[in-house]
């Protein structure tokens, strides 16, 4: 059997010098960790467990560029960025390609003490800081986690103290372009401590649609007790992009986190959320869209774990998948043993607009108690006949009423997004994406 990590081993033990030179001592300090939890590893293929309908070892396969070297590579940013979105004030910082590049002023638009900056320049400001926390729950045992940790020389650092509200919302913008096809190996870590609040926008996108471009992406996000975070992620990407993103979330007592994953275009999407509610009285939102059409490939896959007692988890992941776009939905619940009194909840629905489309869903729940709330459903289905046939009945042109149908469906995902501003702006890029438009940023601002 074929092995793609193997290239990746070899590309690291022949540039190991150049890899450290580039990157900060606190990600080189877990390299040989990583190496030895490579050795004999494989990338999941379509033969594992939860991995059945996407093979990460055939999306690594490809002979990419990594830029070991650090070299600068232009990127338009102008050109490429333009939803900075309308009635919404957000602190910007860029990951061009692997490199991240603050706004103008970011710094100085910061509350005191909040960070948004590369974990390079907040290892030289806050060392210890950092080592506490970069790669403290984003497991090495994982390949895909080992691997990015082994070749990533660069990270984005949100860190936000005690008790401190960020008023106005951080937004990451990560693009793609590069004159030859590339992998980038990217990494975040998100800090908040006791009592803080943020919110976050992130946005993925690909200026240069005729290169091959992989992001092998690991998140980590802790928060305090009694924190609250709320993220939103966008994927707007082109057909030869495809993304590998691992997102782990650790809790503690009575922080509230809401999450919302939404792909509008990509090539080959996996997005893994893994939460562990470590505290009591966490509470937890997940929810998720995805719009498939042409030969997209989208799969999300999450795993609550409920580890104390009086917490509550609510998840949803909706699809419309149209012409041969294929998705995949794996969700799982864990209610550990002492986790009494859990309230925890999921939903998938999908729509299959087309004969060709296909869905693959697997809804789980392991549950080591008996006084607890859980649920799980799962439903794929075509779009309501009735209601299609009554709008038409109205005058309503049958691809306009099939269009109105698919945006309603996809609303009570949007409702889910309380970052001000940006359901507007969701349902705008919805509407738009439903009527035809496979969305790029040039468009971003078009009405």
């Amino acid at each position: 059997m074929n092995n793609s990590l193997l290239q990746y081993i070899k590309l690291y033990e022949e540039n190991r010098e150049a890899i450290d030179a580039g990157s900060a001592p606190v990600m080189n300090d877990l390299r040989d960790a990583a190496f030895r939890a490579l050795d004999g590893a494989h990338l999941p293929t379509r033969s594992t467990e939860g991995f059945e309908k996407t093979s990460i070892d055939d999306m690594f396969a490809p002979d990419y560029g990594v830029n070991i070297a650090r070299m600068n590579i232009p990127v338009d940013v102008a050109g490429t960025f333009k939803c900075d979105v309308p009635t919404i004030s957000t602190l910007l910082g860029f990951v061009l390609n692997d490199s991240f590049h603050p706004a103008s002023m970011l710094e100085s638009k910061l509350p005191d003490g909040v960070m948004f900056t590369s974990l390079r320049w907040a290892q030289e400001r806050c060392p210890e800081l950092v080592k506490k926390y970069y790669g403290s729950i984003a497991p090495l045992s994982d390949p895909g986690v080992a691997l990015n940790t082994l070749l990533a020389q660069d990270g984005v650092f949100i860190y936000v103290p005690r008790n401190v509200r960020v008023e106005r919302p951080l937004q990451l913008v990560n693009i793609f372009s590069a004159p030859i096809p590339m992998l980038a190996f990217r990494r975040v870590l998100v800090v908040l401590e006791e009592g803080a609040e943020l919110q976050l926008l992130v946005c993925d996108h690909t200026q240069d649609k005729e290169n091959a471009y992989l992001a092998s992406q690991v998140v980590e996000v802790v928060v305090g007790k009694g924190a609250h975070f709320e993220g939103c992620a966008i994927e707007e990407s082109s057909a030869k992009t495809s993304r590998y993103s691992r997102m782990y979330i650790a809790q503690q007592s009575h922080s509230n986190v809401t999450f919302n994953s939404t792909t509008l275009t990509c090539g080959n999407t996996r997005n893994d959320f893994e939460i562990d509610l470590l505290g009591e009285h966490c509470e937890t939102n997940l929810a998720g869209m995805a719009i498939g059409s042409e030969k997209m490939h989208i799969d999300n896959d999450s795993a609550i774990n409920h580890r104390s007692p009086h917490c509550r988890s609510n998840q949803l992941f909706k699809y419309v998948l149209d012409d041969e776009a294929t998705g995949a939905f794996e969700g799982s619940i864990l209610v550990a043993p002492g986790a009494q009194y859990t309230e925890a909840y999921q939903s998938n629905r999908n729509v299959l607009a087309s004969t060709q489309a296909r869905m693959h869903c697997k809804p789980q729940l392991e549950i080591y108690n008996d006084d607890v709330k859980c649920s799980h459903g799962a439903t794929t289905g075509q779009l309501d006949n009735d209601a299609l046939f009554y709008m038409r009945t109205r005058g309503i042109p049958e691809q306009e009423a099939r269009t109105m149908l698919m945006q309603a469906f996809m609303v009570d995902v949007i409702d889910t997004v309380h970052i001000p501003g940006l359901q507007e702006r969701l349902r705008h890029l919805v509407d738009r994406r439903f009527s035809g438009s496979l969305g790029d940023c040039s468009a971003c601002r078009e009405k």
